[in-house]
């Protein structure tokens, strides 16, 4: 039994929420997200709580259920408020700005990478060495950071790369004489 799936999530102030069939649409003060629910799961609002339920004990239901669930509470929590992503720039020459919507990124390579922000993200650069990830949609946050980061992983041995600020670098010793 899903233990998340069980829990009711609660509506945030500012966001109402309409429920037509499977279809889940949240409108908040940073703006508007749909979630279409698996039909292997049924939603309810009721008193100001919304709930998901799976519709029998099989296997696929209840593998959905947590899941659908989670997805509803994060549409919640992003058009409430917003959600970011902290990135830092290590290495002497790293360093990040803006160019116009798109992201300048000098990292070491014989060309400058411009990263376009996608859709529904919105990118700062408050310091060369920091990248700020931003918008209402968490799986969205996550890829931009996730696509920034991989044009430079932070290695082990020196730390020298692009990392999320909350990001510990296990480090290797170097070669020894």
């Amino acid at each position: 039994m899903s233990r998340i799936g069980k829990k009711a999530i609660p509506v945030p102030k500012g966001v109402t929420v309409t429920v037509d069939g499977q279809s889940v649409t949240a409108k908040g003060p940073k703006g508007e997200l749909n979630f279409v629910v698996n039909d292997l799961c049924t939603v309810a609002l009721e008193n100001e709580e919304l709930t998901v339920k799976p519709v029998n004990n099989s296997k696929p239901a209840r593998s959905l259920w947590g899941m659908s669930r989670t997805q509803i509470s994060n549409m919640f929590d992003g058009v409430a408020t917003e959600f970011t992503k902290t990135l830092e720039l290590v290495g002497v020459g790293y360093r990040a700005q803006m160019k116009g919507t798109a992201l300048s990124l000098a990292l070491g390579y014989s060309h400058d990478i411009d990263y376009p922000a996608p859709d529904g993200v919105k990118l700062a650069a408050p310091k060369p060495t920091e990248i700020i990830v931003s918008g209402i949609d968490k799986q969205k946050v996550g890829q931009a950071a996730a696509e920034i980061r991989a044009f430079r992983p932070p290695e082990p041995y020196k730390g020298k790369g692009v990392k999320y600020a909350d990001e510990f670098i296990f480090r290797k010793e170097g070669k020894k004489k």
